[in-house]
Formats: C-alpha cells, sequence, structure tokens
C-alpha cells in the first residue's frame, strides 16, 4: 500500500486535557489526553496502523518488513528519524530543555531532540517559554533554579493559532496553558526538566528535575536562532515540514517517506492508485517513492518528511 492511515499512542500526563477526544476524535477512555504519537516509531509509544491488511501491526514491524518505504534519507538513520505528536496543554508543561545527539547517544543510548511547533489554538494573550532574555552565565543559571527565580529571566514569546516555532536542542523552553500544538521533533524521549512550579505527581511526590543534565546542556545565549527555512515551516538536518491547504498537491520521493497530520477539515488524499478519506486529527504514512498526492476537499495538512 502506498497510504497506510495511523492509529496513535496515547499519553495521559498530569497537565492534560480534553480537547484531543471532543476536537481531534480520539478513542480514549481516561480523564485527560496530554498527547497523541500520532508518527512513532519509539519504543515509549508506538502508531499502530490502523485500516488494511496490515492492520494492527506497528508501524516500526512494518518498516521492518519493508524498509525501503524509509526512502534513502530515512535509512540512512540507525533509528526512525522523527516522531509527530498532538499535544494539549490544559496547563503548563515543565521548563524544560533537549540535549543534542552527542550528548544524548552517550548519556541516553538514544537521539537528541530538535524540535518545530505549529500553533493549533491558543487562548488570548497565550505566550511560550524559549530561550533566555539575555546572556545568563552557568552560574546564574543554577542560582536562579534553585532559589526559584528562573522564570524571571526567560524569553516570552506570544502565540496564536497558525505560528510555527523551532526550537533546536539545547533550547529552554516552557508550553503553557491553553495551547494546542502540532509537534515535529527528532524521535527522542529525552526531557530534562528544570522546573516543575512544585507539583505533585500522582502518587504525591514532586516529580523529578533533572538539574545536573540541564547545565550540561542548555544554551545559555539570548534569544532563538531564527534561521530562513526557505518558504517551508521549518527545515533543518533533521526533518522538512509543510503547510498544505487542499487543492494543493505534493510529491512524495524516493528520497523520503512523507508523513501528513490533518489540522483540520475533511476530504481524501489519493496516490498511487490509492484514495483514503480522511478528517481533522487523522494521520497518514506515505512510503518513499509514492509519487504525486494529491488532496481534495478542506484540508489543512502537516506534512513533514526527512
Amino acid at each position: 500500500m502506498s497510504i497506510l492511515k495511523l492509529a496513535p499512542a496515547c499519553k495521559d500526563y498530569l497537565w492534560g486535557g480534553t480537547k484531543l477526544i471532543t476536537d481531534y476524535g480520539k478513542q480514549y477512555t481516561g480523564e485527560r489526553l496530554a498527547e497523541t504519537w500520532e508518527l512513532s516509531c519509539h519504543p515509549d509509544g508506538l502508531s499502530v496502523i490502523a485500516e488494511g491488511p496490515d492492520a494492527g501491526k506497528t508501524l516500526m514491524d512494518y518498516l521492518a518488513a519493508h524498509p525501503e518505504a524509509l526512502g534513502k534519507r530515512g535509512q540512512c538513520s540507525a533509528e526512525f528519524p522523527i516522531l509527530i505528536k498532538l499535544i494539549d496543554a490544559a496547563e503548563d508543561l515543565s521548563v524544560q530543555v533537549h540535549p543534542d545527539n552527542a550528548y544524548a547517544r552517550v548519556h541516553e543510548g538514544q537521539s537528541g531532540k530538535t524540535e518545530m511547533w505549529y500553533i493549533l489554538s491558543a487562548e488570548p494573550d497565550s505566550f511560550l517559554y524559549c530561550g533566555f532574555e539575555r546572556d545568563v552565565s552557568k552560574e546564574e543559571f543554577a542560582r536562579r533554579i534553585a532559589d526559584g527565580t528562573l522564570l524571571e529571566i526567560l524569553h516570552r514569546v506570544k502565540v496564536k493559532a497558525g505560528d510555527a516555532v523551532f526550537i533546536p536542542a539545547g533550547t529552554i523552553h516552557a508550553i503553557r496553558r491553553g495551547i494546542m500544538v502540532a509537534e515535529v521533533q527528532q524521535s527522542s524521549n529525552v526531557t530534562y526538566r528544570v522546573c516543575d512550579y512544585g507539583r505533585l505527581d500522582a502518587d504525591g511526590k514532586p516529580r523529578t528535575l533533572h538539574i545536573a543534565q540541564a547545565l550540561d546542556v542548555t544554551r545559555r545565549s539570548s534569544g532563538v536562532p531564527t534561521p530562513d527555512f526557505g518558504g517551508h515551516l521549518a527545515c533543518c538536518e533533521c526533518f522538512t515540514v509543510d503547510l498544505l491547504t487542499a487543492p494543493q498537491r505534493t510529491v512524495c520521493g524516493e528520497e523520503s517517506f512523507l508523513s501528513l497530520l490533518v489540522l483540520n477539515g475533511e476530504g481524501t488524499v489519493a496516490c498511487g492508485g490509492e484514495t483514503v478519506a480522511v478528517r481533522k486529527g487523522e494521520s497518514l504514512f506515505l512510503s518513499a517513492g509514492s509519487g504525486e498526492v494529491r488532496f481534495s476537499g478542506s484540508l489543512r495538512v502537516l506534512a513533514a518528511r526527512v
């Protein structure tokens, strides 16, 4: 098959809400749903083929049997290269940082994490923390973590629906309450919490912080890099992300598979003699070399490839 519809892994972290269930149609019976891992071969949450002759298989198992589906770039990676999520931040996420590849492979046995966020919705006056307002020494960084004044020197970024934010590995950041995000990232689940506002977990204990690791990996210069992505939402050595709206077309070439995440609307995706009906919140995987991809209806789609 050229087109695989995927079912996500679901995560019920304590800061999650209900919009992924009510607004995005996710099948989940818990009280809250924080994240859905829409495209994932990470062992902490595998996406599963939802329809067709391979229904019930994990995407990881499918790709083990069909490695050519990854494409030339995808096959160059030791592990599946990207992970795509929907995130509902009903409450603030922790202030955190992710390591780069070099640090993560030595200390965590997996890739580092560069990511980008596409803002799906945001309450009025919503903002993110992303980077520092000014250059900060390692000593000051450590002191402010210890005395609870770290938030005073973090850079605030006001956001609204349709904004895109690129977050290189080593950038301190936090998604704030009232924001929904589609996230494209390296396939990694390494997060170093720096500040969690004194919250307690389900067992009534403070959540673990990772101060020593954060001091090692955090970039402490002011601001956040704003590279020219050449018309893409994001483009780096890890992934390229575009926003497509029906009736636009794109091509899934030999170099990489194509991930399609439907952000809004409903319609069809046609490729290689197949036509699949899709709606808001659904995720598709197209094997490398599938050729021209055509969209119909009212679809707005996040397209990602290696």
